[in-house]
């Protein structure tokens, strides 16, 4: 992707239109790689072991809790694969912030506006723990709290990490069940206690957020940086 000057870059048709039209807007540019993930940035996830992207749709399951379901897909340029980092209500993160392993992030997904989520409801292929997407434009409750465990200080955009779910202690998993209709081929996204090769993501495509010199973390968007 290159940077046109005064006008709008040449975007990936899968961004969401509010990403467009920040691209549009702020002037993207390529800049120097963030080897980092940090707070704000906007990314999908992939999971390394079944090469599936975490997505999500306005599509409930139809056991379970019947919330918004959660799943993996093959398909790279799908802008429901999108999903926002966010702080908690009891801890902030600032935008272009690294995120430190050992961090309680939220995920919203940015097409409906709802948080990764899981409680003690069964999977509806697997029967392990349900993962789903809840809330209101990005307001949910405690049970949208994962936990960033990786190996280091930050979290590596190149490192393979896992997701604990704060409440439950589960991490967040793929293992290979696939829908039928209305989302034939979709893999299950569910919650484990133990960790495995099936609970390992890389983050991928996205709109990473450069650390600004203002600690607080305003909102000056000359510190956006993209790769799709």
């Amino acid at each position: 992707m290159g940077n046109l000057g005064s006008g709008c870059a040449v975007l990936p048709r899968s961004l969401p239109t509010i990403l467009i039209l920040l691209s549009c807007v702020f002037g993207l540019s390529l800049g120097t790689e963030l080897s980092f993930v940090t707070c704000g940035s906007v990314l999908k996830l992939l999971n390394i072991k079944h090469n599936v992207r975490l997505h999500s749709h306005d599509v409930r399951y139809g056991s379970g809790s019947g919330q918004q379901s959660v799943t993996g897909v093959t398909a790279v340029e799908d802008s429901n694969s999108y999903w926002s980092v966010r702080g908690t209500s009891d801890a902030l993160c600032h935008r272009g912030t690294p995120v430190k392993c050992e961090q309680t992030i939220r995920l919203t997904h940015v097409n409906t506006g709802r948080n990764l989520h899981s409680h003690y409801f069964a999977s509806p292929l697997s029967s392990n723990q349900e993962v789903s997407a809840f809330g209101d434009e990005g307001e949910g409750d405690h049970l949208d709290e994962w936990t960033v465990l990786c190996g280091g200080s930050v979290w590596k955009r190149e490192e393979a990490v896992r997701f604990r779910h704060k409440a439950t202690d589960a991490l967040l998993s793929v293992t290979g069940e696939q829908y039928g209709r209305p989302i034939h081929g979709q893999r299950e996204v569910h919650a484990m206690s133990s960790p495995s090769q099936h609970s390992l993501w890389k983050a991928m495509e996205g709109i990473f957020m450069k650390p600004s010199e203002n600690p607080m973390g305003s909102r000056d968007y000359s510190h956006l940086h993209t790769e799709f």
